[in-house]
């Protein structure tokens, strides 16, 4: 995608989801890997003056409840399946539970349910404008809530700002004289906060291109990294050791 296509679908999505009643300062959650659609969907938000909830692709019934009640999300996204799991199920199952929620989506998902036809129209350029002039957040607005893993108690939902957010991006930016002649790889899940700034937010501050994998697997990372000739990254230990390994061989 291009900015310029990218940009075009936010907007549809950005309107797609206040025609279904999202208003500034609701939760929208979503379930997603390193997608497009995690990307366009935050910054549709943005648009809107929603709060992005990003969750990971590994919870299930038991944190997703406690998640999505406690958020008070009004919408969420899932995938229809990923890796031969159900998503769009598993969220059919729990609508008596989730009094909030108003809408649930699936990218792959039938009729109503589809989150592609959130972008399959154009927008009223007029109607667009006013909508995101009226909506436009201050960049001390909450613009995400992210939980954490909960492994002393319940999870807690973290708020910030985008001031909170990017403020952690230029410091990290000049140590590494990042610039616009840079690609960014990122396998680490958006959903974490190390993918979410270093992987969504900071192709954004510098202009440049960005690779995603949803899969981790070191042999396509190593391919991928040759082939966008990505210059830089962000991930935990393993995923560092894995190159290493695949470098050597």
């Amino acid at each position: 995608l291009t900015y310029g296509e990218l940009g075009t679908r936010v907007e549809r999505i950005a309107v797609g989801l206040a025609r279904l009643g999202v208003e500034t300062g609701d939760v929208v959650s979503y379930q997603l890997p390193n997608w497009w659609e995690f990307v366009a969907l935050h910054l549709a938000c943005l648009r809107i003056g929603a709060i992005t909830n990003p969750m990971m692709p590994i919870l299930r019934r038991r944190e997703l409840e406690f998640m999505l009640n406690h958020a008070r999300s009004k919408v969420i996204v899932t995938p229809s399946v990923f890796r031969d799991f159900d998503y769009a199920a598993m969220i059919a199952g729990m609508r008596d539970v989730l009094p909030h929620l108003k809408h649930a989506l699936a990218i792959g998902g039938p009729g109503e349910a589809a989150f592609e036809r959130l972008y399959a129209d154009p927008v009223d350029r007029a109607e667009a404008d006013r909508l995101f002039a009226a909506r436009r957040p201050s960049p001390d607005d909450i613009i995400q809530v992210l939980y954490t893993s909960g492994t002393t108690g319940e999870p807690k939902g973290v708020m910030h700002t985008s001031n909170t957010l990017i403020s952690n991006l230029g410091p990290y930016r000049e140590r590494l004289l990042l610039s616009d002649r840079d690609t960014v790889f990122m396998a680490s899940p958006l959903a974490h906060q190390t993918g979410f700034m270093y992987g969504l937010m900071m192709p954004f501050v510098l202009g440049v291109p960005v690779v995603l994998q949803d899969i981790w697997n070191k042999t396509v990372a190593a391919d991928l990294f040759a082939e966008e000739k990505a210059t830089y990254t962000m991930a935990s230990t393993p995923f560092l050791a894995d190159l290493t390994d695949e470098a050597e061989r």
